[in-house]
C-alpha cells in the first residue's frame, strides 16, 4: 500500500487549466465580471477536489488528484521550496496522515502550543496538524479539527485511531460557521485553507469568536503581494489550487483588524508563484 500511496498526488499546485476569476475585492468576494463563477459553485469544487484527494489515500488510488500540496514525502517536502515539518516531527504518525498533508507550511511552528491548551485546526483534512497539536498540548489539552468533506473526516478519524490519539475530535462543519461555542479554544491554526474560502470575513470573525480573550492564531496560508490584482492572482493559478483565492497582505491585515484582532502580522516565507507566497499569519484576540 505504501508504494501506491507515494504516487497518489501528482498534480502541480498551479493548475492553469481551471482558472477561476475572483472579485477585485477578495475580502468580500462580490462578483465583478461574468468570468467569475458563483461562490456556491466554488465551494463545491473545493469540496469535490479535496474529497477526491482523501479517497485517493483511503483507496491507494494512484490517479487521485492533489490539493494545494500533497503526495509522497519528497513531494510534500518540496511543494513550497522546503520541508514543511521538522526532522522527526511526523515520526509515529500514520503514513496516510502524512501523505494527505495538503498544506503550504507548518502552523505549529509559529503557534507555540503549550501543555493543556485547546487548539482548533480550520480545514483539518487528513488530520496531520491536529495529531501533531494533540502531542504538543498533551493529555491535559485537546485538539479539534473542522472539515466540510466527509471523506477527509473519515480519513482523519481513521488516522487518529491508528495513532491512538485520545485528545482529539474531528467535527463536520464549514470554517465560516465553526461548530464550537464562543471562547472554546486557546489557539486557532490553519494550513493553506483560508484562501479557499469564498467568505473570508466570516472565517476571520469565527476565529475571533471561538478564541478565549488573549487567545491567538498561528496560520499558514498563500498570500499575494499587494500589487497583484484579483485578475493577476486568477491568471497565476486556480482557486482550488490555492492561488486565485489568495488575499493580499494588506487585505489580510485589514480583515484581521476588522474582525477585532490585535498585533496582526503577515510574514512571507517561500514563493508559491510570482508575487504569491506561502506566509505565516499571526494575531491575538485582546483580553
Amino acid at each position: 500500500m505504501q508504494d501506491a500511496l507515494t504516487t497518489v498526488y501528482l498534480s502541480p499546485i498551479l493548475d492553469a487549466s481551471t482558472v477561476i476569476y475572483v472579485s477585485e475585492n477578495a475580502m468580500t468576494d462580490q462578483p465583478s465580471a461574468d468570468l467569475r463563477e458563483p461562490s456556491a459553485d466554488l465551494r463545491e469544487q473545493v469540496r469535490a477536489r479535496y474529497g477526491q484527494a482523501a479517497r485517493s489515500v483511503l483507496t491507494a488510488d494512484p490517479q487521485g488528484s492533489a490539493g494545494c500540496c500533497g503526495g509522497s514525502t519528497a513531494e510534500v517536502d518540496n511543494c513550497f521550496g522546503g520541508p514543511l515539518y521538522g526532522d522527526g516531527e511526523t515520526d509515529g504518525l500514520p503514513a496516510e496522515a502524512v501523505l494527505a498533508s495538503l498544506g503550504c507550511g507548518n502552523p505549529l511552528a509559529v503557534a507555540d502550543l503549550q501543555e493543556g491548551e485547546r487548539v482548533l485546526d480550520l480545514g483539518s483534512g487528513g488530520g496531520i496538524d491536529v495529531l501533531l497539536s494533540a502531542r504538543r498540548v498533551g493529555p491535559a489539552g485537546f485538539a479539534y479539527g473542522v472539515d466540510m468533506t466527509d471523506d477527509m473526516l473519515a480519513l482523519a478519524r481513521a488516522n487518529a485511531a491508528k495513532a491512538g490519539a485520545a485528545n482529539v475530535d474531528f467535527l463536520k462543519g464549514e470554517i465560516e460557521a465553526v461548530p464550537l461555542p464562543d471562547g472554546a479554544v486557546d489557539v486557532v491554526i490553519s494550513n493553506c485553507v483560508i484562501n479557499l474560502s469564498t467568505n473570508k470575513p466570516a472565517v476571520l470573525a469565527e476565529m475571533f469568536r471561538v478564541l478565549v480573550p488573549g487567545g491567538r492564531i498561528g496560520i499558514s496560508d498563500v498570500v499575494a503581494e499587494d500589487h497583484l490584482t484579483a485578475a493577476d492572482r486568477a491568471a497565476a493559478g486556480s482557486y482550488v489550487g490555492c492561488i486565485a483565492g489568495a488575499l493580499s497582505r494588506t487585505e489580510y491585515l485589514e480583515g484581521l483588524t476588522a474582525a477585532g484582532f490585535a498585533g496582526a502580522s503577515v510574514t512571507f516565507t517561500t514563493q508559491a508563484a510570482p508575487g504569491l507566497h506561502s506566509a505565516i499569519v499571526r494575531a491575538v484576540k485582546p483580553r
